[in-house]
């Protein structure tokens, strides 16, 4: 069985690197080896399939990955831990390992060319992880899947239904996508530092077909970035600027279907691009 990295290989490992956990990239270091096979587990990573996983850090999760018989393919902004990461998996799990290992230094949100990974297996950084999730998803269709450790709060906004008080324009984004759900909490002693925040771990799963193309797409973002953006207002309100007036407004909800004294937070992924469909038709 692979080593993985314990409280002694993480701080050891940092010290080497003179690394200190910044606040800035939002790097919490996971130490507990427990955790890191459980969110394998949960993520159903198979030996031989390609998983990308972003921010590896000192790589207590992508040892976790290696040890399924996995390829990772690791992007990391610092080019530090970037740069140790071969070493310390070779260190800990052998040349085999270390040989379907793939390292991209960059900054996760402008990563756009990747060697079609299958799934999404991640501890995302708390404070980018909601724009960086939507990106991969938007960029690799190949990812079918996934398991991603954030702040309880964000991941429950991810996974949010409608009418809670949760539920919001990630929730909407992340169902264009596929299925998201909760799929187990985490306690704040298994990071090192340990952070002021508990946080969750979100399993998802892509939809067979996508729901539509990319013009689509930014249609309906758009109109759940209104909706949402003033979230209390009706709807017939809070669309005026997107759909051009407040009548604009009506008339295309109307053709949709909607409510426009509704708001935003009754309606689900489907009701958006009813909408979208509908803005093309009421010009």
């Amino acid at each position: 069985m692979t080593g993985l990295l314990g409280p002694s290989e993480v701080r050891m490992i940092a010290a080497r690197l003179g690394v200190q956990p910044t606040k800035k990239l939002g790097q919490n270091f996971v130490i507990d080896p427990n955790t890191v096979r459980r969110i394998v587990r949960l993520a159903g990573v198979q030996a031989g399939e390609r998983v990308v996983e972003i921010g590896p850090g000192l790589g207590s999760l992508t040892l976790g990955i290696l040890e399924s018989g996995a390829e990772v393919v690791a992007v990391e902004i610092d080019d530090r831990l970037g740069a140790e990461l071969p070493a310390t998996v070779r260190e800990m799990a052998g040349d085999d390992a270390a040989a379907r290992l793939d390292v991209r230094i960059a900054d996760a949100m402008v990563v756009t060319e990747l060697p079609d990974p299958v799934r999404l297996v991640a501890n995302l950084p708390y404070n980018v992880s909601v724009p960086v999730l939507l990106h991969f998803l938007e960029h690799f269709p190949s990812i079918r899947s996934g398991v991603v450790m954030v702040q309880a709060e964000v991941g429950e906004r991810i996974a949010a239904g409608p009418g809670s008080k949760a539920y919001g324009s990630p929730s909407v984004k992340a169902a264009w996508y596929g299925d998201f759900s909760i799929a187990g909490r985490v306690s704040r002693q298994i990071f090192w530092p340990v952070p002021n925040v508990d946080s969750v771990l979100v399993g998802f799963t892509r939809r067979e077909e996508p729901r539509g193309d990319e013009e689509l797409r930014r249609r309906v973002f758009g109109l759940v970035d209104a909706a949402f953006g003033q979230r209390r207002k009706m709807l017939r309100q809070a669309l005026a600027g997107v759909l051009g007036s407040s009548d604009q407004a009506v008339a295309v909800l109307e053709n949709a279907g909607i409510e426009p004294t509704a708001r935003g937070e009754i309606l689900v992924i489907d009701d958006f691009i009813r909408i979208a469909r509908a803005q093309l038709n009421v010009r």
